[in-house]
């Protein structure tokens, strides 16, 4: 019995369903979490976000993208100054499943880096679009923006790769 309620508990902790009746052997199913995807933001296919206000863009990996990555434990970012291009890696995100290069959006001049992923790398899993956020740019070339997915079809992608 005490078993019985630790599975249960278990599963409803991990968002798993077991269906069982007397009889019957039970069977699992897991539910589907999606994504957050943000309006107001930018997509690219290879799973970044970029949010453009003004004469800045700040750019991160997206929701999808950390969860598959899983627990963050290590981000490789460039100094301030630099420049980044349209689709050329920036960094790289280490997890505990895989490292993964971080490509860049747009293009434009790094104009600051989030300093505290460096001490805090779970930040990208605690908070993709918020404090988990990478480096701010100044576009040089805005246009590239228009090249990017908005939120549905953002999350069309997600969806079919999912499939």
């Amino acid at each position: 019995m005490a078993l019985r309620l630790w599975a249960s508990s278990t599963a409803n902790a991990l968002r798993i369903s077991v269906a069982s009746t007397a009889h019957v052997s039970p069977s699992y199913s897991l539910s589907r979490c999606f994504s957050t995807v943000l309006d107001g933001l930018k997509y690219a296919t290879s799973h970044e976000w970029v949010k453009h206000e003004g004469s800045l863009a700040t750019i991160g990996i997206t929701d999808h993208a950390q969860d598959h990555l899983g627990e963050v434990v290590f981000v490789d970012l460039p100094e301030p100054d630099g420049s980044v291009s349209q689709g050329k890696s920036f960094g790289a995100v280490e997890s505990v499943k895989a490292t993964s290069d971080i490509n860049s959006p747009i293009s434009g001049e790094i104009v600051e880096v989030n300093t505290q992923l460096s001490e805090t790398p779970g930040l990208i899993n605690k908070s993709p679009y918020e404090e988990g956020w990478m480096i701010k740019v100044k576009p040089s070339n805005p246009s590239e923006l228009e090249s990017l997915l908005g939120a549905k079809e953002y999350t069309k992608l997600c969806e079919e790769e999912d499939h």
